[in-house]
């Protein structure tokens, strides 16, 4: 959740380009290259991929939940996924960097192929993750055999009306979203998300995820700087970077269980509310991004990549601390509650009792 936002802030502060080209924004410094060039490498499609991976093990734990309670596990999920989109959509008013519209789309193909052996989800995703590189492909050809513009995905300036580009980029984007939610489904049942297994299966994971992933991240950096950013490069220069996020995100997420099967700890605590609160994290990351970075820095000369990386670590400190302040004394986010009241369609408890107020 908290990873997220070092991308994100960069749409908020800079605008869409300098998020894809680092050419783009005002890196008028090398500590704004540097931080840059480090988003890009360890960042960039990685903690997106972990969101993706965590949607897909926590609906199906939201279907198994259910229906251990006798409900209508498939038609509940539906529903709720019918008021992710609806929340979607209103964010989407907000800022068109919106993902929730495509994991509450996403569901519908994960429902339908959810009692596939978990081996077959896990290679199905895979497959669907890797299909996206041909909508890229696409989108380079239209840009080098066109005069398309790409103002808003490459060059600064607002989106062309004109979509022939934009269209084949963005449904990339649904089909890696649609392939790591299918793969973090597969990886939940078998047991991986929840920790179980041996810890040097993690270990291992997270060697080699490593060890493949980040190195061909930083190959995308090198092949797009080499090019000079140049708009034959525009995006077949990001296929290394997202043939790497899946060992990438696997390998954080390794790292991440590995910590958080140790004892218990303040920050650990403090994180884990982060989490609970993802849904309202994220919708509060974007109003105080527009808020600050766009609304009252946007005009700024002094606006950068470095400025955007201090307005990070301010709201990470902040979220980390209201998180485990308001799960002391209620059960759910503000935004996870008004989900739960309207997915069950009654009231729901919210405060905490005065003797069991923890993180937990």
């Amino acid at each position: 959740m908290l990873g997220i936002l070092l991308m994100n802030a960069v749409y908020f502060g800079l605008g869409s380009a300098p998020y894809f080209n680092l050419s783009a924004g005002p890196s008028q410094t090398p500590l704004d290259w540097a931080v840059g060039i480090l988003g890009e490498v360890f960042v960039d499609q990685k903690f997106m991929g972990l969101f993706s991976l965590l949607f897909g093990a926590g609906m199906i734990l939201f279907i198994d939940r259910a229906s251990g309670k006798g409900r209508r596990a498939v038609l509940l999920n539906l529903w709720r996924n019918v008021l992710l989109l609806l929340i979607g959509s209103l964010h989407f008013l907000l800022w068109d960097g919106d993902v929730l519209m495509v994991y509450a789309v996403s569901s519908l193909f994960l429902v339908a192929l959810r009692k596939l052996p978990n081996w077959a989800l896990v290679s199905l995703g895979v497959v669907v993750f890797a299909s996206s590189v041909a909508c890229v492909l696409l989108a380079q050809n239209i840009a080098n055999t066109t005069d398309a513009s790409l103002a808003g995905l490459w060059t600064p300036g607002e989106r062309s009306d004109d979509e022939i580009v934009g269209l084949p980029f963005l449904f990339g984007f649904f089909l890696r979203a649609l392939g790591l939610i299918l793969v973090g489904a597969g990886l939940y049942r078998a047991g991986f998300m929840n920790g179980g297994l041996p810890a040097r299966t993690y270990r291992l994971t997270a060697v080699v995820g490593l060890a493949v992933g980040l190195p061909l991240a930083a190959a995308g950096v090198v092949i797009t700087a080499m090019n000079d950013y140049s708009r034959e490069i525009a995006f077949i220069g990001q296929i290394p970077n997202t043939l790497g996020t899946i060992p990438a995100s696997l390998a954080y997420m390794s790292l991440i269980i590995l910590w958080n099967n140790r004892e218990v700890s303040w920050l650990k605590e403090r994180l884990r509310a982060v989490g609970r609160m993802a849904l309202t994290n994220y919708l509060s990351q974007t109003v105080l991004g527009l808020l600050v970075l766009t609304v009252l820095l946007g005009d700024a000369d002094f606006l950068n990549r470095s400025v955007v990386l201090g307005f990070v670590f301010a709201v990470w400190a902040l979220q980390i601390w209201w998180s485990q302040a308001w799960l002391s004394r209620f059960l759910f986010g503000p935004a996870e509650w008004i989900w739960r009241v309207a997915t069950y369609r009654s009231g729901q408890p919210i405060r905490r009792l005065r003797d069991s107020r923890s993180v937990g």
